[in-house]
């Protein structure tokens, strides 16, 4: 593989940064992954940081050197990042204030991007300056109901499902899309999207390296908010075909060993969690996918 990739975070004006970013690689693929803690409830930097722990620590005990299944990964992954956070909160099973965070993560394997969402922090896939993918918002806005309009008065801020909260998180799961030589990946949290509309990100993304585009669109988001900006992070990613010139920085692959990792995401203790945080349980995560399997189907039965 080769890409390049740059990733930055800006606490804006906040007390503190409640968004984390970070990528990791091996020789045959490669994850990027974004959370934005949500303000309003506590620890939602922690709610985060476990987040994308978590979907790392997976990335790194299934790729040798590459993902079996891409999409199963993704949806065990942020489901085992769901537990780990209720974990870290005690199981609060009705609780109404527990840490809780969005979360976005797109693995790319084969020469294909997939990805996952939940929440808003959103991923775009710029070729050219065309915008071929924008994850949509699981928030009231995005559904656009009269109902949700009469109800939510439009706020973008009000979502319906999150990592962290006593009900099992909603998520689209989507992809593979084959990449073409240039492609953009953008990960970003939503202090980085509100400030511009599709077009205008997926012009300055398809038109510069992502070296200085994603500081350039940083820095322009926190210049329109001022000081009431929000954080903005964003990881981006520009995929290069085998053969080409690599971009300033970029990363190759193919010389790494199969069992070699890297990354950019950090490890951090937490008090509610276990010593062996890390290691994460298939039974549990087994047992998760059923619940929300379940939930689907009597959704599915309600309905008309």
């Amino acid at each position: 593989m080769k890409f390049s990739v740059y990733q930055t975070s800006d606490q804006g004006g906040r007390e503190k940064n409640e968004d984390r970013m970070g990528y990791c690689y091996t020789r045959e693929a490669g994850l990027f992954v974004l959370a934005d803690g949500m303000g309003g409830h506590p620890d939602g930097e922690v709610a985060a940081q476990i987040a994308i722990q978590t979907v790392s620590a997976l990335f790194q005990q299934q790729a040798k050197p590459k993902l079996k299944d891409v999409g199963r990964f993704l949806g065990d992954a942020l489901l085992a990042a769901h537990h780990k956070i209720l974990q870290y909160a005690g199981h609060p099973v009705d609780a109404l204030d527990t840490p809780r965070t969005t979360l976005v993560a797109a693995v790319v394997q084969d020469g294909s991007a997939s990805w996952i969402h939940c929440g808003d922090s959103r991923m775009y896939l710029v070729r050219g300056s065309e915008l071929l993918v924008r994850t949509r918002d699981h928030s009231y806005l995005e559904l656009r109901t009269p109902a949700f309009d009469d109800a939510m008065g439009l706020n973008r801020n009000v979502l319906y499902t999150c990592l962290g909260s006593p009900s099992l998180p909603v998520y689209d799961l989507d992809g593979p899309i084959v990449l073409e030589h240039g492609d953009r990946l953008l990960l970003c949290s939503d202090g980085l999207w509100s400030m511009f509309d599709d077009e205008t990100i997926a012009h300055h993304l398809g038109r510069r390296p992502v070296a200085s585009a994603i500081p350039f669109l940083v820095g322009e988001a926190l210049e329109r908010a001022g000081s009431s900006s929000d954080n903005v992070t964003a990881v981006a990613m520009q995929w290069e075909m085998p053969g080409a010139q690599a971009a300033a920085a970029g990363i190759t692959t193919d010389e790494m060993h199969d069992e070699l990792f890297a990354s950019t995401i950090q490890a951090e203790p937490f008090d509610g969690l276990d010593d062996g945080h890390d290691e994460l349980d298939d039974a549990e995560i087994e047992r998760t996918i059923a619940e929300i399997n379940a939930a689907i189907q009597r959704t599915a039965a309600r309905k008309p």
